[in-house]
């Protein structure tokens, strides 16, 4: 049987075999992990009385182990089987989930437990991440990088989408237990899929010699400007701007007054315009570069500063899509500069660098943005993230703009010649 998508444009990457089978089980993993993601933020605030100190913790001890292991996990994308290290992860991750979504059924949860478990699913996510990003070039070969890094932004939100508005349903209907043991559940799928892929079908490319280690990262990541700007751009954005989660549960809650189902919504809401600016930069790749990432990250800063001054939850949740386009748009765009313009040898490690910037503020940032809430109220924070985030935008703006235009071929080899130099 044939495959009917038209491949030789914005689904080429379907082409392959390996990739179809792994991207429904994404799917269903991604639809998951959002259900997740309302639940667990719903409990913090049940177990505390809409706390949103509490709730910043929560989401700072997740986030944490980026910190220590996300470099690491880039480490391992370049030495190891990266199909393995993926089946070992999503174990983890999904017996994290199966067990705070017992303890939340057998009535047996208490605050500590969240968590621990945050802790460990976010262990598993900070080696996870850079593994399976890197894992896209084997599954679809560099020419079909860049499409299938847009598709799966596209399948992501897809599961942002679906995922948020099913966990407000089931947490209004039955509490926050059955969406954990859906995600936990989930996990399974991918394992499934990793299991079944055909590994001679993977695009195994001739990497140069090199010693493995995160130096030659980062002193790959410092030689590029064009890299380096679009990772600074990152870690501000997502630092100050990312935090949907905290900013919807606190605005539902303490300006609304709604409940869960209406939380749930507004996942759904920014996931419409998140999924637009993932399927509509798959259409953008010729414009993909490091000032278009800036550009981007100003639109978005400046969406988030607007949102913060909607006097009611329709007009609310309206403008939750434009957030998500402008987001989406430029975090695709940044996400693909990185791995398509790096050398394969030390793309795994380049990988680590940039989830642990692009999360790793996560841990600072967001008890200080539950804590800046619960003082001052979650309107006036939002208006300073957003002015954070746009300020640093301008200033890489005027600073970096001359500098970013560099080659795509720098090998490692040069890099590393040009760091022994100085």
């Amino acid at each position: 049987m044939g495959f009917n998508v038209k491949v030789d444009g914005n689904w080429r990457s379907f082409r392959h075999r390996n990739y179809r089978i792994l991207f429904p089980a994404n799917t269903i993993s991604n639809i998951g992990s959002w259900a997740q993601r309302i639940a667990q933020d719903w409990l913090v605030l049940e177990l505390t009385n809409n706390n949103g100190t509490y709730l910043g913790l929560v989401t700072a001890v997740q986030f944490a182990p980026v910190l220590f292991f996300s470099l690491h996990g880039g480490k391992f994308a370049d030495r190891f089987n990266k199909r393995k290290v993926l089946i070992l992860t999503n174990i983890m991750g999904g017996a994290a989930s199966l067990g705070l979504g017992v303890l939340v059924i057998t009535d047996l949860i208490a605050l500590w437990h969240v968590f621990a478990l945050a802790a460990v699913l976010g262990i598993s996510t900070a080696i996870d991440a850079p593994v399976r990003q890197s894992f896209t070039t084997e599954v679809v070969g560099q020419t079909d990088l860049a499409n299938a890094v847009s598709l799966n932004s596209a399948n992501f939100n897809a599961g942002r989408l679906v995922g948020p508005a099913v966990s407000g349903g089931l947490i209004a209907a039955f509490g926050t237990g059955p969406s954990f043991i859906i995600n936990g559940l989930s996990y399974f799928f991918v394992i499934a899929a990793l299991v079944h892929l055909n590994e001679k079908a993977f695009f195994h490319l001739d990497k140069p010699k090199s010693d493995g280690n995160i130096r030659e990262g980062i002193a790959y990541a410092k030689a590029r400007p064009d890299i380096y700007v679009v990772m600074l751009m990152v870690f501000f954005l997502a630092t100050f701007g990312l935090n949907f989660q905290i900013f919807n549960a606190l605005m539902a809650t303490q300006e609304f007054g709604l409940g869960p189902a209406s939380f749930g919504l507004m996942g759904t809401f920014i996931a419409i315009g998140s999924l637009a600016g993932a399927i509509g930069s798959a259409r953008l790749e010729r414009f993909r570069n490091t000032k278009f990432v800036i550009r981007g990250g100003i639109a978005f800063s400046a969406s988030i500063m607007m949102f913060s001054i909607m006097p009611n939850y329709i007009s609310y949740v309206i403008w939750l899509p434009i957030c998500g386009f402008t987001a989406l748009t430029t975090l695709v765009s940044a996400n693909s500069i990185v791995q398509t313009s790096t050398d394969p040898a030390i793309r795994g490690r380049l990988m680590g660098i940039y989830l642990l910037i692009f999360m790793g503020g996560t841990p600072f940032g967001s008890p200080l943005i539950g804590a800046t809430a619960d003082l001052i109220g979650i309107r006036p924070t939002i208006a300073i993230c957003g002015g954070i985030s746009l300020f640093a935008s301008l200033f890489i703006w005027f600073k970096y703009k001359n500098k970013v235009e560099l080659p795509a071929d720098i090998s490692v080899a040069t890099v590393l010649k040009s760091a022994n130099r100085n």
